[in-house]
């Protein structure tokens, strides 16, 4: 039986202009790679700043692939980074023979710990993916030094984390090498699936334009409105097909205008979960540094130990009030193949762990009102009475 009452997790705000232009795309005749695909990635470079390029991708896992693989990264090769995260950081890292090296994560940011990743350092590694964790920047500064330090990569899991700033520049805009967004369709913005490539690197972001599209040096669009024989193209490398059709990316043109309003209103909602959860025995998600941005993809709450019902209860209570929630992560450690191929335990990731079994994300998106937001403070404080 439905309830008709629930509140969802996630819902995606789609607009007018979405809607048009994605039917202006069906119209064109252009539903793959073309025009739209094109604008969306320079609309996206012109809102970072910074002279950035960007790549359109078909998902967030695309674009990681694509970056590593831009970066050289191989067999033999180590890429370090955080147990607590979705499997698609990790799983890249295996795509191209390398091993990932899992770290923990530090308690106060839940992101990947800067001192463990100094402590994981080998002779074999050669990149860095630091996870923006829900939307708050990870401690950039430090890990750029530590990279510069030991010539090492680094390529940033972006996929929540749009717009966020760190020491005051956009995320996408720093000193790494590349930078990974997401439009899934939970995400800050959407295009259903999808992700974009960021990088300054022109060598960089030739070699992922050309393995986006099965190694081909001409994608599509060029090939039929250049002067050139529009049938000749040359295969120079074992590519992929990880192109962003043109439907999503009319998605995106209008999503990426909604951005800053968007994040306006997910800030909103995360002050309104403050100050209603404020005297409950839980720990709230962490904030930006000072003077920086939160994306707030994510609102993240972790039980305190006094409570007496565990996690996994709470969660069951808030879906029988109609609630929904999640848990961001199961870390890595526990997924069955990471923990079995590299003897992963518990004890290795005491932090990820902890937070683990005792957290949970709740539902935060832009269509949520004040009174959704009430009706959820109220479930949670039923939930662990």
């Amino acid at each position: 039986m439905t309830n008709h009452n629930f509140l969802q997790f996630a819902l995606p705000e789609i607009g007018e202009e979405e809607i048009a232009e994605v039917v202006s795309a069906l119209r064109s005749g252009w539903v793959t790679t073309g025009p739209k695909t094109k604008q969306f990635e320079a609309d996206f470079a012109e809102f970072l700043g910074g002279r950035v390029e960007a790549i359109a991708v078909n998902s967030a896992t695309a674009g990681l692939h694509l970056g590593l693989e831009a970066l050289g990264v191989g067999p033999g090769d180590e890429v370090i980074t955080t147990t607590h995260t979705f499997t698609a950081t990790a799983e890249v890292i295996r795509y191209l023979g390398a091993d990932p090296v899992f770290v923990d994560i530090d308690a106060n940011t839940l992101c990947i710990d800067v001192d463990a990743v100094a402590a994981a350092i080998t002779p074999r590694t050669k990149a860095i993916i630091p996870v923006h964790f829900g939307g708050r920047a990870a401690d950039m500064g430090r890990l750029l030094e530590l990279a510069r330090k030991h010539n090492l990569r680094v390529m940033e899991d972006a996929a929540h984390s749009l717009p966020t700033t760190s020491n005051g520049k956009m995320i996408g805009t720093l000193d790494s090498d590349v930078t990974v967004f997401s439009f899934y369709a939970n995400k800050t913005i959407t295009t259903g699936e999808g992700g974009m490539l960021v990088t300054r690197d022109p060598a960089v972001a030739n070699r992922a334009r050309v393995m986006r599209l099965h190694g081909i040096n001409r994608d599509a669009f060029d090939r039929f409105t250049s002067k050139a024989p529009s049938w000749y193209y040359e295969v120079v490398a074992p590519g992929f097909k990880y192109n962003m059709t043109d439907i999503a990316a009319s998605l995106g043109i209008h999503q990426l205008r909604r951005a800053q309003a968007f994040q306006q209103k997910r800030t909103r909602i995360a002050t309104l979960y403050d100050a209603g959860l404020a005297e409950m025995p839980i720990i709230r998600p962490p904030h930006a540094a000072p003077g920086d941005i939160h994306s707030w993809h994510l609102y993240v709450i972790q039980l305190d130990e006094t409570v007496e019902v565990s996690r996994d209860q709470v969660i069951e209570r808030l879906f029988e009030q109609g609630i929904g929630c999640s848990v961001h992560y199961i870390p890595l450690h526990l997924q069955p193949y990471w923990r079995d191929t590299y003897k992963l335990t518990p004890a290795m990731f005491p932090v990820s762990q902890r937070v683990y079994e005792r957290t949970l994300t709740l539902p935060l998106y832009t269509r949520m009102s004040e009174s959704d937001v009430a009706r959820v403070v109220a479930a949670v404080q039923r939930a662990i009475r």
